[in-house]
């Protein structure tokens, strides 16, 4: 326990830092994480202050840009829809303590995967949409599934830091769909491949405007499905699952995990690989419902990370991460014509620091004693 003291006539203030024995109410968590976003939005809105511009105008564009109306929400969904599955493959890991930094590489082997479907081909181009789009989400599942199992394999068997793994494997991702963009299936040379075929692409609410002329003009597409479906699913799996229960446990106390027969190599393996594949599937959303080709510029957005953030944010709750990552796609959007173009990315790694820094209140908490001056 640590103190310190300031002196005075009638006494010393002391404050005490004293570690939680006892679980903080439900509210508890959310208020601080509320409150370092506060704080962070005052750092930023200096930084802003101090680059020349207007922090409560920077601020007030932005919630403009993004929820001004219908058309500008649209386009904050088909932002936050990535983020919302890598946020999710984050969340999973982090609930049993593997550090999975490795989404961002994992996000991009679901794209490539997704993209082999319609170029390699293992399909016929007049294939129906029903099976083309289900067939891209599976290997596209499967691709980035692989891509955390193998961080996951190495952490579980031989004891490899997942944090160096997982980020390794973000470079040879990009190396790897470089090579195909670049080469294999480039179009013409160019540094993108052919064009998906419309029964290969995820629809748009815009598709559906002439029978329902309010879509005119909306670009949300299905992945928010994905997104959707993928939180209810993980919510179950961690909040009303036995194998929930374990991952929960591990994370929690490793030692009374194994001391209660849970298989903590099965399950690092398995997480690891869910972990990944969700990273996949955010992927599969983003090359088959807003870029429709395999283009190496739209996947290196930092998907990857900025789920990480969010994944801290909503405190790994599966549902959380849905709004959470929505407010995340309005500072990408709206940032776009921010400048300093740095701006956005700035405010996103003080919301981080100043998350984790606020982990700090939920472990100890301070009191105030007033004694007599010695």
């Amino acid at each position: 326990m640590a103190e310190w003291t300031a002196s005075k006539k009638r006494g010393a203030l002391r404050v005490q830092l004293e570690p939680r024995l006892d679980v903080p109410p439900a509210w508890f968590p959310v208020a601080v994480s509320l409150g370092a976003v506060f704080v962070a939005l005052i750092l930023g809105g200096i930084v802003i202050a101090f680059s020349g511009g207007n922090p409560f105008a920077t601020y007030a564009y932005i919630a403009r840009a993004s929820f001004g109306d219908i058309g500008v929400l649209s386009d904050t969904i088909v932002k936050a829809t990535p983020i919302i599955l890598t946020a999710l493959a984050c969340s999973i890991a982090f609930r049993m303590k593997l550090w999975n930094i490795g989404a961002e590489g994992q996000f991009i082997m679901g794209a490539w995967g997704a993209s082999a479907v319609v170029l390699a081909p293992l399909l016929p181009p007049e294939t129906t949409r029903w099976l083309f789009i289900p067939a891209m989400a599976l290997a596209g599942f499967g691709m980035g599934g692989v891509w955390g199992l193998i961080p996951g394999y190495l952490k579980a068997k031989f004891n490899v830091n997942e944090i160096i793994s997982s980020l390794m494997l973000n470079y040879i991702a990009v190396s790897w769909v470089n090579y195909w963009v670049f080469g294999v299936w480039s179009e013409g040379g160019f540094q993108m491949s052919p064009k998906f075929p419309t029964n290969a692409s995820l629809p748009r609410l815009s598709d559906y405007a002439e029978t329902i002329p309010f879509f005119r003009g909306l670009t949300t597409h299905a992945g928010l499905i994905f997104g959707i479906l993928a939180a209810i699913a993980l919510w179950f799996i961690v909040y009303r699952s036995r194998w929930g229960y374990e991952i929960r446990l591990i994370g929690d106390n490793p030692r009374a995990a194994k001391y209660a027969g849970i298989n903590i190599v099965r399950n690092t393996i398995l997480v690891m690989a869910l972990s990944g594949a969700l990273a996949g599937l955010g992927g599969v959303s983003e090359v088959a419902g807003v870029v429709r080709r395999l283009q190496t510029a739209p996947l290196n957005a930092g998907y990857g990370f900025t789920g990480i953030i969010v994944a801290w944010l909503a405190k790994l709750h599966p549902l959380a991460i849905i709004l959470v990552s929505i407010l995340f796609g309005a500072l990408i959007l709206a940032g776009r014509e921010i400048q300093p173009s740095g701006i956005p990315k700035m405010i996103q790694g003080i919301i981080l620091v100043c998350l984790i820094a606020s982990d700090f209140l939920l472990r100890y908490r301070l009191r105030f004693t007033r004694g007599e001056v010695e």
